[in-house]
């Protein structure tokens, strides 16, 4: 991971001073790296040990935090990871062209890697992002979502790139079909968990640890499966309450409907949802050669669940 991030430092590099800074802000304020890693623990799992795994470890970092600044924008959000957020401290069109930045910088990595079917990939994955997050936009304030239509939103906008940056991974090392099949869904099973987990914290999580404010979720009118499932669960006054609060987006309202969640069950449905996928990524890690880099796939699966930010 030192290796990608001196990757990251050197192509962020631009003779425009904003960019830089920017990109920098943004990249300096931590995050996870889970897509990059994953990347990495597939390579080091199917025996592929070449440079190239940096630079493109670095790519999936960089589409990701494109995706970033530009959701930031679209959702109007002041705090990520416990920070302002670059559309906060540099404004909205800073965000957006620096994020226009760092998707054409990836491509130019993608062009030097010089792997066509890498290149597909990742072209194709981040297509499908682009596709999740306006049919994400198009169910904003939409209490009539169910479950079938999350999950769609989420395995394109979330769980493609992880499925990218694992499949990528057992391309670079020439894996076989089923090899690079068994990674692919590791990945995206890996993403829709970290991602229902992420909307469960929404509504259970503690703010201070998580570096954003409770009830985004509900400000933005996203119904997320909490929600679903509360509407599912709900008697039809808490059903009522869940729904207006979706078309609305009326944050005052967050302290029932966290509490409708939580008697309905809501939560634990859907962190028993979240443990599903977590078991699928696991089944399909167990696929691939064992060895430390495997076992570690499996562990960051089942500690997903126990995450708190």
């Amino acid at each position: 991971m030192r290796d990608v991030d001196d990757v990251i430092a050197r192509r962020l590099e631009s003779g425009v001073p904003l960019v830089g800074q920017v990109s920098r802000y943004i990249i300096a304020a931590g995050g996870k790296r889970l897509r990059p890693a994953l990347l990495l623990l597939t390579c080091g799992a199917l025996d592929y040990r070449g440079e190239q795994r940096f630079n493109l470890a670095a790519v999936v970092e960089f589409i990701h935090t494109a995706t970033l600044l530009h959701d930031d924008v679209v959702d109007g959000s002041a705090l990520r990871r416990g920070n302002a957020t670059a559309n906060e401290t540099f404004g909205n069109p800073a965000s957006v062209l620096v994020g226009d930045f760092l998707y054409s910088r990836a491509f130019q990595m993608m062009v030097e890697a010089q792997n066509m079917k890498v290149m597909r990939v990742l072209a194709d994955a981040t297509n499908v992002i682009a596709e999740g997050e306006v049919l994400q936009l198009m169910n904003m304030h939409n209490a009539a979502l169910d479950e079938t239509g999350y999950l769609n939103v989420i395995r394109s906008k979330t769980a493609k790139l992880f499925e990218a940056s694992a499949r990528v991974g057992a391309i670079l090392a020439g894996a076989s079909f089923e090899m690079e099949e068994a990674s692919a869904e590791y990945g995206q099973a890996l993403g829709t968990a970290f991602q229902v987990i992420d909307d469960v914290l929404d509504y259970a999580g503690d703010a201070a640890v998580m570096g954003k404010s409770l009830g985004d979720d509900l400000r933005e009118g996203k119904a997320t499966l909490p929600l679903i499932s509360a509407i599912q669960r709900g008697t039809p006054s808490q059903k009522a309450v869940v729904r207006a609060a979706i078309e609305t987006g009326a944050v005052e309202m967050l302290d029932e409907v966290i509490a409708i969640v939580k008697e309905t069950g809501a939560l634990d449905f859907s962190r028993r949802a979240a443990a599903q996928e977590a078991q699928r990524a696991m089944a399909a890690a167990e696929k691939l050669p064992q060895g430390p880099h495997a076992a570690c796939l499996v562990q960051l699966a089942s500690q997903l669940l126990e995450r708190d930010n």
